[in-house]
């Protein structure tokens, strides 16, 4: 393993990747290989983008030709597939670039890396292809049930990576990992935008009753999960990877409130998400028997992430404009304007 091919690494978890193993590993190659949709951000990798291990490739991991011309220009012998739409209300008013990239790119890479004879390939994925789940823990063999079309793409691509590893007999790995969080996360995503809305004193639409429990996992400790498995986990396996710091979503709104300083009256409760799931929560006991620890307390990754918010505006300021507001109007305008209603004739409905 020397010379990799990250694709998607121009967005949140990737880039952070791409630091960590350039930094981690003086000997490895990192290629990005990303399509710079609206999430991919070129600023997330300025730290790295000047060091001679580090190159990019603009391309599309669902364009056959793109992905072969990648994999011999830079003699890849190792593909970490972030790529992805990762957005589930996106995946709801358009399902269609899901499928594209989260299954169909998924074959793709796979089919080409089979052919170019890569070493091995890693798929990060999400606990969401279990589905919901009320009590206990999802363990790596139980049942696939997504409940949003982001997640089923991701369950599609999943399988295929899958059938590569028991047809051709492909070396693969897969991680399923929790709600992330940290520096360099696009603002779509509930903690930072709760972060940067509250930053500017705007209301925060909380979907439903805000009692959906997620596990949130800091992406250094996620980056240093996949660094493990992609060395040490065994062909043809999948890996859970969770923070085990469960939270009701209305929970992490005012943890993040408290330590910006802001009232609890910015919370718009507003009609929820089709589709919610009520709780996600990872068994990743599979995981420590490799040797994973958890670096990083959820209480000082959370500091350490509301201070870079507030100390990189000009990264996040830039963002939110044009096409993240049309967005923002499709996907809040309503829901807000209901619930400013509600509240102002005092209905609970």
């Amino acid at each position: 393993m020397k010379n990799l091919l990250v694709t998607g690494a121009a967005g949140f978890i990737g880039s952070n990747f791409v630091r960590y193993m350039i930094h981690k590993y003086p000997d490895y190659n990192v290629t990005v290989f990303d399509k710079l949709t609206y999430a991919g951000n070129l600023d997330n990798l300025k730290p790295v983008e000047d060091n001679p291990r580090y190159a990019f490739v603009h391309g599309d991991i669902a364009e056959r030709a793109a992905v072969r011309a990648a994999l011999a220009a830079h003699d890849i012998d190792t593909i970490v597939n972030f790529a992805a739409e990762s957005h589930v209300d996106r995946s709801i008013m358009d399902p269609d670039a899901f499928i594209h990239s989260n299954s169909f790119g998924v074959y793709v890479l796979l089919d080409e890396g089979l052919k170019a004879g890569i070493e091995r390939f890693h798929q990060v994925s999400t606990d969401e292809v279990y589905g919901s789940i009320k009590e206990g823990f999802f363990k790596e063999g139980d049942p696939f049930e997504p409940n949003s079309p982001y997640a089923a793409s991701k369950a599609g691509g999943e399988l295929m990576v899958r059938a590569y590893h028991i047809t051709h007999g492909m070396n693969t790995v897969i991680t399923r990992g929790s709600n992330t969080f940290g520096p360099y996360q696009y603002p779509e995503k509930v903690m930072p935008f709760f972060l940067t809305e509250a930053l500017d004193d705007r209301p925060l639409p909380l979907y439903g009753d805000g009692m959906q429990v997620r596990d949130w996992l800091y992406v250094d400790d996620h980056c240093s999960a996949i660094d493990l498995v992609l060395h040490e986990g065994e062909p043809g396996e999948a890996y859970n990877v969770g923070g085990e710091h469960e939270m009701h979503n209305i929970d992490l709104t005012r943890a993040l409130l408290q330590i910006l300083g802001k009232p609890e009256s910015l919370i718009r409760f507003v009609a929820d998400r089709p589709g919610h799931d009520g709780r996600y929560a990872l068994d990743c006991g599979k995981l420590y028997s490799l040797g994973f620890e958890h670096s990083f307390s959820f209480e000082s990754a959370l500091a350490a992430t509301v201070e870079w918010y507030k100390a990189n505006e000009w990264w996040w300021r830039k963002i939110k404009t044009g096409e993240y507001l049309e967005y923002y109007k499709k996907q809040y305008a309503e829901r807000m304007a209901k619930a400013q209603s509600s509240d102002s004739t005092g209905s609970a409905d």
